[in-house]
């Protein structure tokens, strides 16, 4: 590896020493705009920590880099809604849009939007503003935890407009909009939507600074009379028309709730009781300010402590409040709750932020983690699904990704002392979310593992249960509850029962026990694994690393395999954009390689964890707006950099353990809560640090030497000083020794069971007649699957096919497809003889002509150009047979049929459903 030219990127083209830079506040940076470009699904507008409303603007576009309303590409405006995702791969809210507009009205976003300029946009935390190029008018933007406050400065004209659009949201869909002008100040109603987890309400009051002099209400696109005064439909819109003088500056606050009108009223009157703009934004600085003055960062770069303090800043938008002031909020059950006695949060995207983000709000922000905990084992309670929550949204379950990662968040509070739940309580609701039988459960409690079948994920599903497995076994001994700690211990094995010793990966295993085939190592994205390929799943046992350094054959083996990951291709074989942020086959920008550069502590080599994590930081994280490197996941990427930069991670966040890395500070101290921590100070000094100067030299821990690459919790936050001396070459010395790794986490005289046996590495060779389902993994009558093929994916669709055509294939062989941009089927066959080589194709997906384009050739020579299957069958669903005769094998003796996308097509992924060679007669 090349260190001098990733300590290059690092650096950009500013000369470094390793002196200090001073730098702004924290507060005066433009934080908010780091992560809004690219992949990184981040709003840039004003919120306060945690808190329920992001008050941001959303520009036109959609799709999936539309997820947070917002993004840095677009050049146009359509408004400022009040909820906003930060950096997930979902989109949904974008409630309650006020956009202001000048001259004739227009009720069309496509009409009344403008246009924007980065240069006259500025993004703060707690402070949003920007000028509206078309109109001609400034925005102002703050918030409070429940409201948002808005001031336009308008031209002159006697056609001032703030357009309200209660149909208008992020990748949902109004289903009942209402609205009542209470007066001439004071506007209320609410948004009925349904979107990503199902139907939520957002209930609202808003205020004016002045009355308006009139209004117009538009329902379902149908102006309504100027007399009307409130109405109710799917879109219900409305313009509240001003006359303003140059520079005439008209606020707007907007309180929301979950739980009635009569709650966001009350939080109004709590919040913003004034006209105040000016003090309500201090407010919101002052708690970003508490935010950042929990660590003092100093750094040789000043670019490095500006992406120190937006990763801090992104970590904590997430989870958000979602209660009234007076505490009533909304359940799973869609009931009410009051009088409770915490505050309750929502959009926890725990399968990202088990990870790093709860593990760090347990470090800066503990006076949060209870009501956290709280929140999620309410959760448990209302949904009535015996499950802890999986992804939960605004009183929703999404049930998105794998995993039941709340269980690791939980035992991570408990472990780490924090007492303000219930913890029988809580362990039964976790025991009994894992005792389910969903989402292959009922499988892997019956074989230890998920049973392989296509795109069931099984492979990803079975590591993810075993860590969240023995996260429960820990709770368990934590309690004493000495036999489901043997059991979740023994489950938290279960990750053996899909290494396979021939490839040096899990793998997908069936219910019979056999191999799943065929292996692809770069594909089975979605199907096999996770958003994910085999590489990025090949270290998934975060609780178990001695036991999976054994089975790749020890350390060197172990650390040969990780380098192996780094230096590899990056291709893979999928079209989902979430795999980036890519190394080799290391993938930050998605979560499950964050813990991976750690693993060389495990084995003796943090010389190696030092390499690769500042590799990481200087690759893919700075403090522009392409500074996340994939979607920021609600605070899990930021996380992970803050943990980084400070030079520490929590590997197996349940462990108590924190792996040391590479810090790029020169120095950080870590301000630790007065009521928790007794206010103690956790200080990192990393001496001569620098670029360059990666590698740990020496360490002390309170003047003491440190010769373990690792950190217990209670050292952080009992507090003290971690002291590090940094310089270019490596010390392979510096915690190689067995003593000085981290240590195991299973129990001391845990027996293993036996590994399943190794797959065979031999090619098949199918006999003729060959009959191939393309698509399946089972025999379908005489169509069994092609065991060798490495590439394309496959799909699958319960749907009846029209199989009235010659020598059609049964009908499961059409309702499975192979589909990607190019692949080959590839058949050894006897020389000397002459084959009729049969291809069965259906489109069961694309329902128009011209759509999927593809070019077959057999044998390299082409046979079908630019071949339409909807065409060719009539329509969708409907099989199509093609016939190619007197077919001689190629040089090699092989008959390959090759599957190609066309140039141009819309559709980019070629398929075919089955292959049949047969031999001709007296040939």
């Amino acid at each position: 590896m090349n260190i001098r030219k990733f300590g290059a990127i690092l650096a950009g083209n500013i000369l470094l020493s390793a002196r200090v830079w001073a730098l702004p506040n924290p507060v005066d940076e433009p934080l908010p705009m780091v992560g809004t470009a690219d992949h990184g699904h981040t709003y840039p507008g004003a919120t306060v920590p945690f808190g329920m409303v992001q008050l941001s603007p959303d520009t036109p576009i959609d799709g999936w880099d539309g997820c947070s309303g917002y993004h840095y590409s677009d050049s146009n405006i359509v408004g400022f809604s009040h909820t906003h995702l930060s950096g997930t791969g979902c989109g949904c809210l974008g409630d309650i849009l006020l956009m202001p507009t000048v001259g004739e009205l227009k009720f069309d976003a496509a009409q009344y939007k403008s246009a924007f300029s980065h240069e006259r946009e500025h993004a703060k935390p707690g402070d949003y503003r920007v000028f509206l190029d078309d109109p001609k008018i400034a925005v102002e933007l703050t918030a409070t935890p429940r409201c948002g406050f808005h001031k336009y400065t308008f031209p002159a004209t006697e056609q001032a407009n703030i357009i309200l659009d209660l149909e208008h949201g992020v990748g949902n869909k109004a289903v009942e909009t209402s609205l009542t002008i209470e007066n001439e100040t004071t506007v209320s109603g609410y948004r009925d939507s349904d979107g990503w987890g199902g139907r939520r309400i957002v209930y609202f009051v808003m205020q004016f600074s002045k009355p308006f002099k009139s209004a117009v209400l538009e329902r379902d696109n149908a102006k309504l009379p100027g007399e009307v005064r409130g109405s109710k439909g799917k879109s219900v819109k409305a313009a509240f028309h001003f006359a303003a003088t140059e520079g005439e500056a008209i606020l707007v606050k907007v309180a929301i709730s979950g739980t009635s009108i009569e709650g966001a009223r009350k939080n109004l009157q709590a919040e913003i009781p004034a006209w105040d703009l000016d003090g309500t934004r201090a407010g919101a600085v002052a708690q970003w300010k508490n935010v950042f003055d929990a660590v003092d960062v100093k750094s040789f770069d000043p670019h490095l402590r500006t992406t120190f303090y937006a990763n801090l800043y992104l970590s904590c938008l997430a989870p958000v409040l979602f209660n009234d002031a007076d505490g009533t909020y909304r359940g799973m059950d869609h009931k009410n709750h009051a009088d409770e006695k915490f505050q309750n949060y929502t959009t926890f995207s725990l399968w990202d932020t088990y990870r790093a983000e709860n593990p760090l709000l347990t470090l800066l922000e503990p006076q949060r983690v209870d009501d956290m905990i709280q929140s999620l084992l309410a959760e448990y309670r209302q949904n009535g699904q015996h499950s802890t929550p999986i992804w939960p949204l605004y009183g929703n379950e999404t049930w998105c990704m794998i995993g039941y990662h709340s269980v690791a968040v939980i035992a991570d509070a408990y472990l780490k002392g924090f007492r303000g739940f219930d913890a029988e309580t809580a362990y039964k609701a976790m025991r009994d979310t894992a005792m389910q039988n969903r989402n292959g459960l009922d499988s892997y409690k019956k074989r230890g593992y998920v049973a392989s079948k296509p795109n069931a994920e099984a492979t990803s599903r079975t590591i993810e249960y075993s860590f969240d497995d023995w996260t429960l076994a820990r709770m368990a001994e934590a309690l004493g509850l000495k036999e489901d700690a043997d059991m979740f211990y023994k489950r938290a094995a279960n990750y053996r029962n899909l290494f396979d010793g021939t490839t040096g990966f899990f793998r997908g295993r069936k219910a019979s026990g056999a191999w799943r085939s065929p292996f692809i190592t770069n594909g089975l994205v979605g199907d096999e694994y996770t958003e994910a390929d085999a590489w990025q799943y090949a270290f998934g046992a975060q609780q178990d690393v001695p036991g999976m350094i054994a089975l790749y054959g020890g350390d060197e083996p172990f650390i040969q395999k990780l380098e192996s990951m780094f230096a590899a291709d990056s291709t893979i074989q999928t079209t989902i954009p979430d795999i980036s942020g890519l190394i080799g086959q290391y993938s930050q920008g998605d979560e499950q390689c964050h813990h991976v550069a750690y693993l060389y502590d495990y084995a003796g080599a943090p010389y190696k964890t030092q390499e690769h994590i500042r590799q990481v930081m200087a690759t893919w994280y700075n403090d522009t707006p392409g500074g996340q490197c994939g979607n920021a996941d609600c605070g899990q990427m930021a996380a992970w950099y803050v943990f980084s930069a400070l030079g520490f991670y929590p590997m197996n966040p349940d462990s108590g353990i924190y792996a040391i890395g590479s810090p790029v500070i020169s120095e950080a101290t870590l301000h630790l809560d007065d009521e928790k921590y007794h206010g103690k100070t956790f200080t990192v000094q990393a001496e001569n640090n620098g670029p360059n100067n990666i590698y740990i030299q020496s360490a002390t821990l309170n003047g003491q030497p440190l010769y373990r690459a690792w950190l217990r919790h209670e050292e952080i936050v009992g507090g003290g000083t971690l002291h590090l001396v940094m310089a270019s070459k490596p010390n392979m010395d510096w915690g190689h020794a067995a003593e000085d790794r981290p240590p195991a986490t299973m129990p001391a005289d845990f027996q293993y069971a036996p590994l399943p046996l190794p797959a065979s590495d031999k090619p098949v060779v199918l006999r003729l007649p060959i009959r191939i389902a393309c698509g399946d993994e089972d025999a379908v009558g005489d169509f069994v699957p092609d065991p060798n093929i490495t590439l394309g994916q496959v799909n699958h669709r319960d749907v009846a096919i029209d199989i009235k055509v010659p020598h059609a294939a049964p009908e499961a062989v059409y309702q499975s497809e192979r589909f990607g941009g190019d692949f080959t089927h590839s058949f050894p066959v006897p020389a000397g003889r002459h084959y009729l080589v049969r291809l069965h194709f259906a489109e069961i997906f694309d329902d128009q002509a011209g759509k999927r384009l593809e070019d077959i050739q057999i044998n390299g020579q082409p046979v079908l150009r630019r071949f339409d299957i909807f065409s060719a069958a009539g329509g969708i669903d409907k099989a199509v047979v093609k016939d190619f005769p007197h077919i001689s094998p190629n040089t090699q003796g092989n008959i390959e049929v090759r599957v190609m996308a066309a140039p141009g097509a819309q559709d980019q992924n070629a398929k075919i459903n089955g292959i049949e060679i047969l031999e001709e007669a007296g040939a």
